[in-house]
């Protein structure tokens, strides 16, 4: 298992290089779809939380040292694009590909069994590794959208997917709201024509529809009415409205209208 997903996350992170290898400057300094972020802070957020993750995963200790010494997580966060803002293009992909590969040896040497330390409860090498593939394609929407670039759907979508399901409560927990005693049907129509499915079909909540948008939906990426997604039951037209597959406060999403077409 963990080899598959080193080699689907390994995947994903050479898509979104490749996109960005040769760019000129003023491109990293372009404005992406996620409100205050350029492309420059989307690579850098990636390439931090690829070197966080192969902290965790290789040196556990030094990583709750880190962990536990911030007086705010989210000022942590959101002080690392700040941070790198000078960076030229160039040198930003060349620390992220570093940081990737970091992760990547951390993970192979690592035992598979093992439960990482995270900045919320450990969770297994196994899961750590599928919310970076998640992350790094999600940020990656935002690039591909800023340079008007539409990308292939692939296989590795059924990570983020699962992700989207599995975080059904943390939608409501994050906006201080209770989590619906309802079960909601999710089947989706996966790039290869496949079908992936979870929950119970007599549901009379479901989300129907293509997986790209349904991942597009649940890491914030598109709002539901801009995608081909259909509900049925009150829960799940809801959940699709404030769905939030990562972790920390509420995102903004995107409105509306805004990639309608």
């Amino acid at each position: 298992m963990i080899d598959g997903l080193l080699t689907d996350l390994a995947a994903e992170h050479d898509a979104l290089a490749a996109l960005l290898a040769g760019r000129p400057d003023r491109d990293w300094s372009a404005p992406t779809p996620a409100p205050g972020w350029t492309v420059r802070d989307q690579i850098a957020h990636l390439a931090h939380f690829d070197g966080v993750t192969a902290l965790c995963v290789g040196e556990p200790e030094k990583f709750v040292a880190l962990r536990d010494s911030l007086k705010d997580l989210q000022s942590y966060v959101d002080g690392i694009g700040a941070a790198h803002a000078d960076r030229p293009g160039a040198q930003m992909l060349a620390w992220w590909n570093d940081e990737h590969r970091r992760l990547r040896a951390a993970a192979e040497a690592a035992d598979p069994a093992v439960r990482v330390p995270w900045f919320g409860p450990s969770m297994s090498l196994a899961s750590k590794l599928t919310a970076r593939i998640m992350e790094t394609w999600a940020h990656g929407q935002d690039v591909a959208d800023t340079f008007g670039v539409r990308r292939e759907a692939t296989a590795r979508l059924r990570h983020v997917a699962r992700i989207g399901v599995l975080a059904f409560p943390n939608s409501y927990r994050v906006r201080g709201r209770p989590v619906p005693d309802a079960e909601t049907h999710v089947a989706l129509t996966a790039p290869d024509g496949s079908h992936w499915t979870w929950g119970d079909p007599a549901s009379p909540n479901a989300v129907t529809g293509p997986a790209e948008d349904f991942c597009l939906v649940v890491t914030q990426r598109r709002h539901v009415a801009d995608t081909a997604l259909r509900t049925r039951g009150d829960t799940a037209g809801e959940w699709m409205r404030v769905a939030q597959a990562f972790a920390g406060p509420p995102g903004v999403g995107r409105r509306a209208g805004q990639f309608r077409g």
